[in-house]
C-alpha cells in the first residue's frame, strides 16, 4: 500500500502531516500512549502535530444526555482539527465519537453538519491508520512474553478493528499472542456506564478478567485506555500479576516500562 500523500498545502517531498488527538484519559492518566503513538507515526514517515487547544471529544456529555454540551464540544473540535489532512486517535471510542457521532449530532445544521462530515472522513484510529492507511509494519522490537488482546466494543463494532492490531503485533519478536475466550464481549467499562451502574459493570468485568486469566498470558493488550484501566484495576483487586498496556506501547518498544497502575 502506498504512503499517504502530504496535505495539499505542503511543499513537494514534505512528510504527510498528521494531527494527534490525544484524548482526555491518555492526557491525564497515561501520556506514555501519546508518546508511543507519536514515535510510531514518525517512524512511518509522518510529521506529527498536537493541536494545543483540543479538549474532550464530548463523548461523556453525549452519553449523559447533554446534547447541547456535546454539540458545543463538537463544534470546538471541528474548528481545531479542520486544518489537518489526517487526524489520528489512540482510542476506538473517541474515534467513533469524532467520526460517527458528530455528523449525527449536528445533523440538520446547514453550517456544521457539512463540516462534521468532511472532518469525519479524515479521522483515524491509530492501529487502523498504521495498518490500513499507511500499510506500515513497525520496526521490529523484542519482548519475550505471552499476551492476550481485548477487542474494545467501539473499535470492533463501529470501526471494524479486529485483525489490524494482531497483524501489527507480529513485529514484536518473542511475543506469544494467546487467543482470549469471547474476545468480542464487553469489559463492562462503557464510559459513564460504569459510574451509573457500578454493580453491573463489576459483574461484567469479573467475567472478562476470568477469561483473561484463563489464557495464562502475562500481558493484557487493547486499543482503548478506558477499557484497559477497567480490566487492569479489576485484575489488581483480584490479586493477579497480569500487566496491561496499550498496543502502541508494545509496538514502540515500551513493553519493558511500567504497566498501567505501576509506578513509573
Amino acid at each position: 500500500m502506498s504512503p499517504i500523500p502530504p496535505s495539499p498545502s505542503a511543499s513537494p517531498g514534505a512528510r504527510p502531516e498528521v494531527a494527534l488527538f490525544v484524548t482526555c484519559l491518555v492526557n491525564v492518566m497515561r501520556p506514555q500512549i501519546a508518546e508511543a503513538t507519536i514515535a510510531l507515526l514518525e517512524q512511518a514517515g509522518c510529521a506529527v502535530v498536537v493541536p494545543p487547544s483540543q479538549t474532550c471529544c464530548g463523548q461523556p456529555a453525549l452519553n449523559a444526555g447533554d446534547a447541547e454540551g456535546a454539540k458545543a464540544m463538537a463544534r470546538h473540535q471541528i474548528e481545531v482539527l479542520e486544518p489537518y489532512a489526517h487526524i489520528v486517535v489512540p482510542s476506538g471510542s473517541c474515534t467513533a465519537t469524532l467520526a460517527h457521532d458528530y455528523p449525527t449530532l449536528l445533523a440538520g445544521d446547514p453550517v456544521w453538519e457539512p463540516r462534521a462530515r468532511a472532518l469525519a472522513s479524515r479521522i483515524h484510529e491509530v492501529l487502523s491508520f498504521l495498518h490500513d492507511v499507511l500499510g506500515h509494519r513497525p520496526a521490529p522490537v523484542r519482548l519475550e512474553a505471552s499476551a492476550t488482546y481485548h477487542d474494545t466494543c467501539s473499535g470492533l463494532r463501529e470501526l471494524g478493528i479486529r485483525a489490524q492490531p494482531r497483524q501489527l503485533l507480529r513485529s514484536v519478536e518473542g511475543l506469544e499472542l494467546r487467543p482470549l475466550p469471547e474476545p468480542d464481549t464487553c469489559c463492562g467499562f462503557g464510559g459513564t456506564f460504569c459510574v451509573k451502574y457500578p454493580a453491573i459493570s463489576d459483574a461484567v468485568v469479573a467475567e472478562k478478567t476470568a477469561a483473561i486469566r484463563s489464557t495464562g498470558a502475562e500481558i493484557l493488550l487493547g486499543g482503548d485506555l478506558g477499557c484497559l484501566m477497567n480490566m487492569a484495576g479489576k485484575l489488581k483487586r483480584e490479586g493477579s500479576a497480569i500487566r496491561a498496556y496499550h498496543t502502541v506501547e508494545l509496538l514502540a518498544g515500551r513493553g519493558g516500562e511500567p504497566a498501567l497502575g505501576e509506578e513509573r
